[in-house]
């Protein structure tokens, strides 16, 4: 049962004191149409939070197991990947005590077949590593952070060289362990996994593990942010920059209809897919909450020719990005350790530069939060407007206490970044009869030429924290009339 917070005298006094309150609680819909804050406030002492000799400590360890190559050494207690993964397990264990056991640390292991011809030859187990904050509302929506444990030399299956990998991916495991520190001990709405994945060099096959059980247990994932090397600020291009990241994601799923994409043609919408959307809120929020720091969007789904743990997400219809360094070092990448021509190769300690790891699991952290204190976004979002001086949008209530209304957000068909929005409220009952009935939701924005603009949907929280945007879909539930 949630209960509407005290309203306080019209006083200035009271008046902050109404703000604090209705920013730690859940609003009654009698102040469902009040504007939420702009911030949350709690984020930025999450982000404030994150330590980067924390992070140091951790990537040191995992350098220190020697090689976490996937089939490396798994009964040594301080050498190869299983040594690697329990420790990660343990210092999970760890946070889950020190907060009254409120994570949920588990193995997710199968056993992949060998096949002489790929990078897995012979029979070995693929073990990721979870540890789960449970949603107190929405516990069936996720909000995921991995990082990878496995790491390889200039041979794919060398499994017995020194294989540091400190920056790839030892500094991602290590944000998603600092990641579990910060947010410990928190409630959030939504449900909140911190994962460490295992064997991504020999194929994503942990990634495509996780992702095959989040689509069977029916996991309604709101995010995937995969972190692959946020340590590294000195690029082989010669640049160095610590005040910059990168994020890739895919324009639009590849699990979509042929209908969807015939329907682009007319609507637009080329680069408005669900892990697009996520890119944006990931830059949204980091320009809301860091300092210093820019996200750089890349148009791809990952470098080129190559690939990431968040990939196997997308394969299923998931929304999942990468978030990365700007500029990489392939010196320090997939490198047996050596000096050749002056130079030396290898995935070393040195090549870490902890406090930038800090700044991004800083990213990570403020975006999980977001998300997670975010009602879900609306459902079955359509448009209208054609040959009219007017823009209608449509879409499903969403059925959340942490509700307080809804923003609706409009950009220039070229523009990156949603630029402009405005608050709705509740909207309004539905102007047509549809098979939703009272639960359809709409507001027009008079003025606007459908034409000449992309449009979207965002829920919003009491607290101010935001949904991804929802961008209208092919469903014509919700614009055409029910035939009767």
């Amino acid at each position: 049962m949630f209960s509407a917070p005290t309203r306080a005298p019209r006083t200035v006094t009271g008046f902050l004191a109404a703000t604090i309150l209705l920013s730690t609680q859940l609003a009654s819909p009698a102040r469902a149409q009040e504007v939420p804050p702009a911030v949350d406030t709690r984020i930025y002492e999450l982000v404030d939070a994150v330590s980067a000799e924390r992070i140091e400590a951790d990537i040191r360890t995992l350098v220190g197991f020697g090689t976490r190559h996937t089939m490396s050494e798994t009964e040594s207690e301080t050498r190869g990947i299983g040594a690697a993964r329990r420790w990660i397990k343990a210092q999970y264990d760890e946070i889950s005590t020190a907060c009254g056991d409120c994570l949920e640390v588990s193995f997710q292991r199968y056993l992949q077949a060998g096949d002489p011809n790929s990078r897995i030859p012979v029979d070995t187990e693929i073990v990721n590593v979870l540890a789960v904050i449970r949603g107190s509302v929405h516990p069936n929506r996720y909000v995921i952070m991995s990082g990878d444990i496995d790491s390889r030399v200039s041979n794919g299956l060398d499994n017995e060289s020194d294989s540091p990998g400190a920056n790839d991916n030892a500094s991602g495991m290590a944000g998603a362990m600092e990641a579990a520190r910060v947010l410990a001990g928190h409630d959030f709405g939504s449900t909140i996994v911190l994962a460490g994945l295992s064997g991504e060099e020999q194929g994503l096959f942990g990634g495509r593990h996780m992702a095959e059980v989040a689509q069977a247990e029916g996991w309604l994932i709101a995010g995937v942010l995969n972190n692959d090397m946020i340590g590294n600020i000195e690029g082989v291009d010669g640049v160095i920059q610590n005040n910059s990241f990168r994020v890739f994601s895919e324009p639009t799923p590849t699990t979509e209809s042929e209908r969807a994409r015939r329907s682009r043609r007319f609507a637009g919408g080329e680069v408005d897919g669900i892990s697009r959307q996520l890119a944006r809120y990931v830059d949204r929020i980091t320009g809301l909450y860091m300092t210093n720091l820019e996200a750089t969007m890349i148009y791809r789904l990952d470098r080129f020719g190559r690939g990431g743990h968040h990939r196997p997400f997308n394969d299923l219809g998931f929304p999942g990005v990468r978030i990365m360094e700007t500029h990489e070092n392939y010196t320090r990448q997939h490198q047996d350790l050596r000096v050749e021509d002056g130079i030396a190769y290898g995935d070393v300690i040195e090549g870490v530069n902890f406090d930038y790891a800090r700044k991004l699991t800083g990213v990570n952290v403020a975006s999980l939060a977001a998300l997670a204190w975010a009602p879900p976004q609306p459902a079955e979002v359509s448009i209208a407007g054609a040959v009219r001086p007017s823009t209608t949008l449509r879409w499903l209530a969403v059925d959340s206490p942490l509700l307080a209304g809804y923003k609706v957000v409009w950009r220039d068909t070229t523009a990156p970044q949603w630029q402009k929005s405005r608050w709705v409220g509740n909207g309004k009952p539905c102007s047509i009869e549809v098979p939703a009935g009272d639960a359809c939701r709409e507001f027009t924005l008079d003025g606007l030429v459908i034409d000449n603009y992309l449009f979207g949907v965002v829920s919003v929280g009491n607290d101010g924290n935001e949904s991804v945007v929802a961008f209208p879909g092919l469903s014509q539930a919700l614009t055409r009339p029910r035939r009767r």
